[in-house]
C-alpha cells in the first residue's frame, strides 16, 4: 500500500481557494492605473493544472513605479488572501513568493515593459490585463519561435555533467555521502536537460525538476524508467553503479546533440573524461 496523505480533503479544495486567490490578484491589479499588464505563466498559462499548482504571476507596471512596486512586494500580496510566510531574497530582487494558509503559493514576478520580449517561454500565458496591447504582440510573435539547442548550450551541458561526474567520485572517496548524492542527482538532471535539447523542448533552468516527471512530463516512458532506475542511496558502490549506468545513455545522447549541430563528438575525449572515474 502506498503513502496516504492525511490532508486528502484539505487538498481537494486546493483549486478552489486558488481561484479564489487568483480573482483577489485580478480585482486588485485591474484596477491599478500604474499596472500595465497581467499575465499568469507556468502551469496556468499552459492549462494543465493539477491539484497542486501554484500561480505564477507576472506583472508589468509603469517604469517611474518600478521601485515602488518591488518596495511593496512583502504587503500587496497580503490583499489577496492570508499570508503565512514569504520566501525573500532581500529588498532588491524582483520577485517574492507567498505561501497562503489555504497550501497554495504565488510566485509574483515585477517587470517593466522593457523587460518583456518574445522568447519560447512566452509562447504558453494567460494574459489577464494588457493596457495597450503589448502582451498580445507579445505572444503572437513568440508563437513564431522554436527552440534549438546552441553549441554553447551543448558545451555548458556536457562540461557540467562531466564536473558534477567527477565530483561525485571526490565524495564518495571523502565519504560525504550526501554530497555524492547531490551530484548524482545533478547528472539525472542533466540527463533529463539533454533529453529534451535533443528533441527541440525548451529545458528548465537547471536545478528545476518541474514537470520532468509525472503525468505532465513530456520524457518518454523509457527515458522515465532510466531515470527511476538511477536512484541509490548512501552506498558508495550503489552510487558508483548509479554513475556507471549513467554514461551509455550519455554518450548516445552527446553524440546525436553533436550530430545535430554539425560539431565534432570526439568519443576518445569523452572517454577519457569518463575513464578517470569508472
Amino acid at each position: 500500500m502506498g503513502f496516504v496523505t492525511r490532508h486528502k480533503e484539505r487538498d481537494l479544495e486546493i483549486p478552489k481557494h486558488r481561484q479564489d486567490l487568483m480573482t483577489a490578484i485580478e480585482k486588485d491589479l485591474f484596477n491599478d492605473d500604474d499596472v500595465l499588464a497581467v499575465f499568469y505563466g507556468g502551469s496556468i498559462g499552459s492549462e494543465n493544472m493539477d491539484l497542486y499548482s501554484d500561480i505564477d504571476l507576472r506583472i508589468v507596471v509603469l517604469p517611474e513605479k518600478f521601485q515602488a512596486f518591488i518596495s511593496n512586494k512583502k504587503n500587496r500580496p497580503k490583499k489577496w488572501g492570508n499570508v503565512l510566510y514569504f520566501e525573500d531574497l532581500g529588498p532588491f530582487v524582483t520577485y517574492s513568493i507567498a505561501h497562503y494558509d489555504c497550501f497554495v503559493k504565488v510566485d509574483t514576478f515585477y517587470y517593466k515593459p522593457e523587460d518583456i520580449q518574445p522568447s519560447v517561454w512566452l509562447k504558453n500565458i494567460k494574459i489577464v490585463k494588457d493596457t495597450n496591447g503589448m502582451l498580445a504582440d507579445i505572444l503572437d510573435q513568440s508563437m513564431a519561435l522554436s527552440y534549438e539547442p546552441t553549441i554553447e548550450e551543448l558545451e555548458l551541458w556536457r562540461t557540467k555533467f562531466f564536473a558534477y561526474f567527477h565530483e561525485a567520485y571526490r565524495r564518495v572517496m571523502r565519504k560525504e555521502y550526501y554530497y555524492a548524492l547531490k551530484c548524482i542527482d545533478n547528472l539525472r538532471l542533466s540527463m533529463a536537460t539533454a533529453w529534451y535539447m535533443e528533441v527541440g523542448i525548451q529545458p528548465n533552468t537547471f536545478g528545476d525538476w518541474a514537470k520532468y516527471e509525472g503525468e505532465r512530463s513530456k520524457l518518454e516512458a523509457w527515458q522515465l524508467s532510466l531515470l527511476e532506475s538511477w536512484e541509490c542511496g548512501r552506498n558508495p558502490l550503489e552510487i558508483m553503479n548509479v554513475m556507471k549506468s549513467i554514461v551509455p545513455e550519455f554518450k548516445r545522447v552527446h553524440k546525436n546533440l553533436c550530430n545535430k549541430l554539425g560539431i565534432e563528438e570526439n568519443s576518445e575525449w569523452i572517454n577519457g573524461i569518463i575513464d578517470m572515474v569508472i
